[in-house]
């Protein structure tokens, strides 16, 4: 046999044990190579390793666009999964991007409304209950979540080259608001359980007399709808796996933030330190409102280095905290009108900034320490009670103290500037100009 024949053979035998992971396969053709010269051997090594590579290169089962996973367990009755052709998306108007944000949304609802009848058998009643339930509780935000995806996706694809296509600004949109339907569901499920009156300046979905605790069932459907959303617009595309893998991830970071923060209805006011505030507030907040966002324009951009996620998550960390610092602070000193909701934090017995930093960190008397006590979880709204700890707050100067904290977090944030080798720094600057000394 000529070197070439046995190149050519050695190489077909060796990608056939790899592709069928034929271990005797292998083990014959190793056994013939045996006898031939290192020279040789050499060449052979790096053809069969081009092959490898190549081979291992070349998608497979649904990996390719417009091939996703069949999953025969599903697909049930006929039609399922329904997917949607990206030519029938609406023109996304950079010239407006709020409206042509809303115009996405409108187009989401009215798709999961209409899969639940043929794909679920659910009555026109319970349709309509999923439409307007989806209208009063996912419409009405800022959007600035949502809106991010967008704008990093933008950022994304300048930054590498990408053309920015219609599809893909409304993919953006999709995934955006996957995010703002993932708030959503959270803040029906968090204003249930804290006993909330208001949110996006109407009265909380629980207390509409129609409502009450169906809401608990309502929050979970917000969720799976989002998995429903993702399957209908990514299942073809070779990065839906990440996609759902971040998503699925970041919920449960979510989850654990809000277990942390819910708990503390069964902790003394002792317990409520700023290291335990600092740990809700990373896993309640960080992950989804910051972190999330960029991650998915990651991943769709075809972003792969760990590093470069991990230098982004410690950037976006830093603003989830500072962030939350501020929802406190709002909370005590915004008024209903520009927070769109009334601050219930001091009723609720929140561990949160400002009471950890005046409870633990030296700056109330003997008396001041008792009085919050007596009266902090203790009270109502609008309470003497309540407007006595809003005082003493301010009293031991905790609005200066607020001030420096901001910047000191802006100035950590700034300092990782160079640190993302990919993500370009205009990503942070639109989530810092957002978010820095904002007033609700």
């Amino acid at each position: 046999m000529s070197v070439n024949s046995m190149l050519l053979a050695g190489g077909a035998a060796v990608l056939a044990g790899v592709i069928a992971q034929d271990a005797t396969a292998v083990s014959a053709v190793v056994a013939t190579l045996q006898k031939v010269s290192p020279p040789t051997l050499y060449a052979l090594a790096a053809f069969v390793g081009v092959l490898v590579l190549f081979l291992l290169s070349l998608p497979r089962g649904g990996e390719g666009k417009g091939k996703g996973a069949v999953c025969p367990a599903t697909a049930w009755p006929t039609g399922k999964p329904v997917t949607t052709d990206p030519s029938t998306y609406p023109v996304y108007d950079s010239n407006d991007p709020k409206g042509s944000f809303y115009k996405v949304n409108t187009m989401l609802i009215e798709e999961m409304c209409g899969e639940l009848g043929s794909g679920y058998e659910l009555p026109e009643p319970e349709v309509k209950w999923v439409r307007d339930m989806l209208e009063y509780n996912v419409c009405g935000g800022k959007m600035n979540r949502g809106l991010m995806v967008v704008e990093c996706g933008r950022e994304m694809f300048k930054a590498t080259g990408q053309p920015m296509t219609n599809e893909m600004l409304v993919k953006f949109a999709i995934l955006g608001w996957c995010v703002e339907w993932l708030q959503a569901w959270l803040l029906v499920a968090d204003d249930f359980m804290d006993d909330s009156q208001t949110r996006r300046g109407q009265s909380c979905w629980y207390l509409l007399p129609t409502v009450k605790k169906i809401a608990i069932n309502d929050a979970f459907m917000i969720e799976m709808l989002i998995f429903k959303i993702m399957k209908r617009h990514f299942g073809n595309e070779p990065y839906y796996l990440q996609l759902l893998d971040l998503m699925l991830e970041t919920t449960f970071q979510t989850e654990c933030g809000q277990l942390l923060d819910t708990l503390c209805m069964n902790l003394d006011l002792p317990d409520f330190t700023l290291p335990r505030w600092t740990l809700i507030v990373k896993y309640k907040t960080a992950f989804y409102s910051f972190y999330l966002p960029v991650a998915m324009g990651m991943i769709v951009a075809g972003v792969s280095e760990q590093k470069e996620f991990d230098a982004a998550r410690d950037i976006l960390m830093i603003m989830g905290v500072y962030f939350q610092a501020q929802d406190d602070y709002l909370d005590c000193y915004g008024t209903p009108e520009q927070l769109g909701k009334i601050g219930t934090d001091i009723q609720d017995k929140k561990c949160g900034w400002l009471f950890a930093n005046a409870y633990h960190e030296g700056l109330c008397t003997p008396a001041q320490k008792t009085l919050l006590q007596k009266t902090y979880g203790k009270c109502k709204v609008f309470s003497d009670e309540e407007k006595a700890i809003k005082e003493l707050y301010t009293a031991i100067k905790l609005p200066e103290l607020y001030a420096k904290y901001e910047k000191n977090s802006y100035d950590k944030i700034m300092a990782l500037k160079g640190t993302t080798k990919q993500v370009p720094w205009t990503v942070f600057e639109i989530f810092v100009n957002k978010i820095y000394k904002r007033s609700k």
